[in-house]
């Protein structure tokens, strides 16, 4: 089994650049307190440095 982490959004992308917002739809997230399970990759940890007053990590699995 491929390890996990699981990411809540919340922070808003109001007034946030382009590129912050498009990160933020490239990890599936798009509005306040959802959260995604998203497979534990370098490109998706990446995705997450970006943005950390946007996003948290609630849990790591596997």
């Amino acid at each position: 089994m491929a390890k996990t982490i699981v990411v809540k959004q919340v922070g808003s992308p109001i007034r946030r650049p382009a590129i912050q917002r498009k990160t933020l739809v490239g990890l599936g997230l798009n509005k306040m307190h959802r959260t995604r399970e998203l497979e534990d990759t370098p490109s998706v940890r990446g995705m997450v440095n970006k943005i950390p007053h946007l996003v948290q990590i609630i849990e790591e699995r596997g």
